[in-house]
């Protein structure tokens, strides 16, 4: 192993392709740990729903940023990107390779490639969004922002409004695109990142997604979001297999009807995960099936 080089693994792909399953065994094998680059992990509240680490999957190597924050937490990819990187310093003084798993695109680049910075924009802007967001709804910012900046629209978790008013007040208030701002100058890291992705077929990446969400629902989805009912106002419970069960718990849908929305949901999250993933073309993509040691030789190529 060169030993002037600190290597991070990072493991990227689509929501139910197997990326946990992954990270622990490339972190046994290198004998090091993993860092969660998960953002709906990171609150203790949400297990089920989030698909977080089992106990079991916990025990095959040590974790960090899981169940690290409460809901209650004001938490962002700012203070993770200081988190994360304190961590790697204090894990780098240990081991050469750390490993970190993620399908949130953007908590996976504040990492490896730093935060983009962007204009102050006037406050009122933001306002008149929230505003527009109350009386018009969602679909009428989504609109705009597809008008205004097609990329962004194709990239951004478009279901979340707190993304889409972000990326709309950008452009209104700087008159270009938000997506113009992003991958500009960023920051040089003390360790090099190597990028492996997992992908599959999208027929069986939909598969697997109405698999997993039904095997949720059996282990106890609906009780875990019935308990958080009273916090569904909060940013880090507006994700998909909550917000709509929310829908349900409040008598606007029926369960079999929410269940069906929240695998459309999460299909068209992972469609968006693998449009922002793709932009990066010095991954190496591997089948979800290929085995370990194909893998490690390969990795291992780069870093030993």
């Amino acid at each position: 192993m060169k030993t002037n080089n600190k290597y991070l693994i990072s493991i990227i792909g689509p929501t139910a392709i197997g990326k946990t399953a992954l990270s622990i065994k490339l972190a046994q094998h290198y004998n090091t740990e993993i860092i969660s680059a998960d953002s709906r992990q990171f609150f203790k509240e949400m297990q089920i729903g989030t698909a977080a680490p089992s106990p079991e999957e916990l025990a095959g190597a040590k974790h960090h940023f899981i169940h690290h924050k409460s809901i209650k937490d004001n938490y962002n990819v700012g203070a993770f990107e200081k988190d994360a990187l304190q961590c790697l310093d204090a894990l780098f003084k240990a081991h050469n390779v750390v490993v970190m798993v993620g399908g949130s695109g953007l908590y996976v680049d504040a990492v490896t490639k730093g935060l983009d910075h962007f204009p102050e924009v006037d406050p009122s802007i933001r306002e008149a969004l929230n505003t527009q967001l109350e009386t018009h709804g969602l679909e009428s910012l989504q609109a705009q922002l597809q008008a205004l900046d097609i990329t962004s629209y194709n990239s951004i978790a478009i279901a979340n409004p707190h993304r889409v008013i972000r990326a709309l007040e950008i452009c209104i208030g700087t008159g270009k695109p938000y997506s113009s701002f992003l991958n500009q100058g960023k920051v040089k890291r003390n360790f090099k990142t190597i990028t492996i992705g997992l992908m599959a077929d999208r027929a069986l990446i939909y598969q697997r997604i109405n698999q997993r969400v039904d095997i949720m629902m059996a282990e106890g989805l609906l009780d875990e979001v019935t308990a958080l009912l009273d916090y569904k106002n909060l940013n880090a419970l507006n994700t998909v297999g909550y917000k709509e069960l929310f829908n349900y718990l409040e008598g606007t849908w029926d369960l079999e009807f929410a269940t069906s929305e929240i695998k459309k949901n999460t299909r068209r999250f992972a469609k968006r995960q693998l449009t922002w993933f793709k932009r990066q073309d010095d991954t190496l993509w591997f089948n979800f099936d290929t085995p370990i040691e194909t893998i490690t030789k390969q990795l291992d190529a780069h870093i030993i």
